[in-house]
């Protein structure tokens, strides 16, 4: 999953990035609102963080740019704002969710973790599953069958992409550009070795996880 973070306070924006890297999320970071805008409309993001109080262009006017070019990108603003008219006024911009500040990093996860759920219109809240494979979105934990399984983040957010897209095949592009916070170079071989790691440890019977050759990849059940 890929995240945009629009933030000009730099403690604040380290906190959230450095959190939500640690979760396993891909995050780009941007301090004001013009070159927000620029990278919202060209690159695909699964969840926006956006500041109120930004330079060049603020968060309001970036929300409401970025709904009238038609992008749905769900947007969770973040503000020291909290009087219910601030709300208001972010909710009818455009925005998804509405977080204030200061705020617990927890807190912030969770609701991100709920726009996602909401855009991909998961039917079941807290989990996906694959056959016997298992991933609970709140406890990051994922079993096969009733074995528990260790991942590192970016195997957990490579799993959970895969899941999300069950059964279609996803490029190395597509990987790199939602499990990495970096344009995709056709020289690295970052991908096959993350997918190797991950094949090793839900699918060593090879019959999960399937390398299409010259495409991609395909989760499929057992």
């Amino acid at each position: 999953m890929r995240i945009l973070v629009v933030e000009d306070d730099k403690k604040i924006a380290s906190f959230v990035v450095n959190g939500l890297k640690q979760s396993g999320f891909a995050v780009d970071h941007y301090l004001d609102g013009e070159e927000a805008l620029v990278m919202a409309e060209t690159t695909p993001y699964d969840v926006a963080v956006v500041d109120l109080m930004l330079p060049k262009l603020d968060g309001l006017s970036l929300i409401q740019r970025l709904r009238s070019k038609g992008l749905r990108t769900p947007i969770l603003i973040l503000s020291a704002k909290a009087s219910v008219d601030d709300r208001v006024k972010g909710l009818q911009a455009g925005g998804d969710d509405y977080l204030t500040k200061p705020f617990a990093f927890s807190e912030l996860l969770a609701r991100i973790q709920a726009l996602i759920r909401r855009a991909s219109q998961a039917t079941e809240p807290t989990k996906l599953t694959v056959g016997d494979l298992t991933l609970d979105l709140f406890t990051r934990q994922v079993t096969r069958g009733s074995e528990t399984l260790d991942l590192q983040p970016r195997e957990f957010a490579l799993l959970e992409y895969l899941m999300r897209n069950m059964g279609r095949t996803v490029t190395k592009t597509m990987v790199l550009e939602h499990v990495w916070d970096y344009s995709f170079d056709p020289q690295t071989n970052v991908v096959d070795v993350l997918v190797h790691r991950l094949r090793a440890k839900i699918d060593p019977e090879k019959t999960r996880l399937h390398t299409i050759r010259g495409v991609g990849y395909a989760l499929r059940p057992a």
